[in-house]
């Protein structure tokens, strides 16, 4: 097993020679440098709108930019995954921080990357060990409704910025939000909004008209130009400001034991949330393009993309809804592309910053909206209520919380994951039940749903659920009542084809319920059973206990079995009686 394990950990560091033999074909390198280059054009306006909205001066967006795409590219398994900063990790950073800030603004960038470290270390030991099944404990439910709650909130944090004021915060967003308003209400800055309002058209208008040029770049580079133009910042409106020129320098963010332990809980909520929004956008692009894609290797290039923000004055990154469509939609064919992309990004930290001096403020703002307005979407929440109501109900509990405790954000998650895995037990605790009969057809089936007629001697009944502590007592109970009614029942059969899984308090049931049917003078027989019960009933003993003939493969065997012994069947069965029942009987006596 320790050598399996070895030569997957080397396997994952080294998933890129599965495409860059591909290079050498010249059509492919001309079609990722494309690609590589039209998502640089859209991530360097977005990075620095979602750095502001971690908390951290525009620029630290481009360090986060520059070496994790190209990381995430070489030693993840999606080909066209665009790694950088996105809008719901980067909401989630701002308000991991903000408690910490408070006590020490100057340490904020230092949290950042520490907690970028840590998201990267839990990302990448998980794919080490190939545990990206953890993953699963975040249920889609859960997920769509904080995604919802998550645009919203991204959205209104941005107000301010549109309207040019500037409100204390206040302990929930709700209140802040409301602050802003009634600032909003009569200190509104005409000059800034209007820089918004016009940023925004010229997003959502070239979006329409003008689908296949960057939106985001044009918006960027015409507010910018019409700031430097007008005199904009002198007139009170905010901009980015200087930007150092050159590359981030490598450095080991400071580590605080007892301020990476506040990190933690947060850390592997963004790490799981961050790797969802990226597996799930890399399944997608995998499915259409046919490529292979492992959950696990790609946990181990988000991992390590972290673990490089960290190292380069950068905060937590994930793949990117919006830049992968466009890297894909470029026509990107291998990781290569992503590389390309941080190049670009290098260039213009090495050479392009002062051209960025006079970006508003008010811009970005407008581009977060723009990026997260796609996000808020309630027909999912709808869709999984009528799917199953227990689901829509941990969508709109985990909505609600996540807006009401903003900016704790991390609170409406854990209530979310625990109200689903509540419920999940709560349904299990009560699975179906149910006593067959034969169908006209032919056929078992449930003798209530279709009103069939069933045996006096022999009953059969069937359990569609695990057999484990939280429903054992159930089928007990069940069964019980079901004896209750029938003084003149032999031969109880327990159609166990629904049954994948037992527990040693399954087993304790099933051992009890032979002994207490055996008193009452009932045979218990079992039918259908899957290898992997059986075999933990042989380890237990309780296939030797019980006796093997009250063992069958099939259901009808049971029943010919049962009846047999009768020697009056009431039912209609298959005329042919199996040669195993034959073989049952005799060794029965019969």
């Amino acid at each position: 097993m320790f050598k399996e394990l070895l030569r997957g950990w080397q396997i994952a560091f080294i998933p890129y020679f599965a495409w860059l033999g591909e290079l050498k074909n010249k059509d492919v390198l001309r079609a990722d440098i494309i690609a590589g280059i039209t998502v640089a054009l859209v991530l360097v306006p977005q990075s620095m709108a979602y750095a502001s909205l971690a908390g951290l001066p525009p620029y630290y967006g481009l360090y986060a930019s520059f070496l994790p795409p190209m990381i995430a590219a070489i030693f993840g398994s999606s080909r066209q995954l665009a790694t950088g900063p996105v809008a719901v990790v980067s909401l989630m950073t701002a308000a991991t921080l903000e408690p910490l800030a408070t006590a020490n603004p100057e340490g904020f960038l230092a949290y950042a990357m520490l907690l970028a470290m840590l998201v990267g270390i839990f990302q990448l030991s998980l794919g080490l060990f190939r545990l990206g099944v953890l993953v699963d404990f975040l249920s889609h439910p859960v997920v769509i409704g904080f995604t919802n709650a998550a645009a919203i909130i991204i959205g209104t944090s941005q107000l301010s910025k549109l309207f040019g004021v500037t409100v204390e915060k206040a302990e929930h967003h709700y209140e802040t939000v409301w602050r802003v308003v009634e600032a909003a209400a009569s200190h509104t800055h005409i000059l800034t909004l209007g820089m918004a309002v016009l940023a925004l058209a010229i997003m959502i208008g070239m979006k329409k008209f003008m689908p296949k040029v960057p939106n985001v770049l044009v918006a960027v580079v015409f507010t910018t130009v019409l700031a430097w133009v007008i005199g904009y910042e002198a007139k009170g409106g905010a901009v980015v400001g200087a930007i150092p020129e050159g590359l981030p320098k490598m450095s080991l963010p400071p580590f605080d034991f007892e301020i990476a332990l506040k990190l933690f809980t947060s850390a592997i909520i963004i790490a799981l949330i961050g790797f969802m929004e990226a597996i799930s956008i890399a399944k997608a692009m995998a499915a259409e393009s046919r490529q292979r894609l492992d959950p696990n290797q790609e946990l181990v290039g988000q991992g390590l993309s972290n673990i490089t923000a960290s190292l380069f004055n950068g905060y937590p990154v994930s793949g990117s809804f919006s830049r992968s469509a466009v890297n894909f939609g470029a026509g990107a064919i291998t990781g290569f592309s992503s590389v390309v992309t941080g190049i670009v990004v290098g260039i213009t930290l090495l050479f392009l910053t002062p051209l960025l001096y006079h970006l508003p403020q008010a811009t970005l703002g407008a581009v977060i909206i723009m990026a997260v307005v796609n996000l808020v979407k309630f027909k999912p929440i709808w869709h999984a209520w009528q799917v199953e109501k227990h689901d829509g109900i941990v969508a709109m509990v985990t909505f609600l919380l996540t807006l009401l405790f903003a900016p704790h954000l991390e609170k409406g998650i854990e209530v979310g994951v625990i109200l689903s895995l509540g419920l999940f037990v709560f349904r299990t605790m009560r699975p179906r039940i149910s006593e067959l009969a034969m169908h006209e057809d032919g056929t078992l089936r449930d003798a209530k749903l279709y009103n069939l007629p069933t045996s006096s001697g022999v009953a059969v009944v069937r359990m569609d659920m695990s057999l484990y502590f939280a429903n054992a007592g159930y089928l007990e109970d069940e069964i019980l009542e079901l004896i209750a009614d029938r003084p003149d029942l032999e031969f109880l059969i327990i159609d166990c084809k629904g049954i994948n899984a037992i527990d040693a308090t399954g087993e304790e049931v099933l051992r009890n319920l032979a002994d207490n049917l055996s008193l009452s003078g009932i045979q218990l027989l079992l039918a259908g059973m899957k290898d992997q019960v059986i075999g933990p009933l042989e380890d237990s003993g309780f296939v030797k206990y019980h006796g093997k003939v009250n063992f069958f493969r099939r259901v009808t065997e049971a029943i010919y079995y049962a009846t047999a012994k009768l020697g009056n069947p009431e039912c209609t069965l298959p005329l042919r009686e199996p040669a195993s029942v034959r073989e049952a009987t005799a060794e029965a006596g019969q």
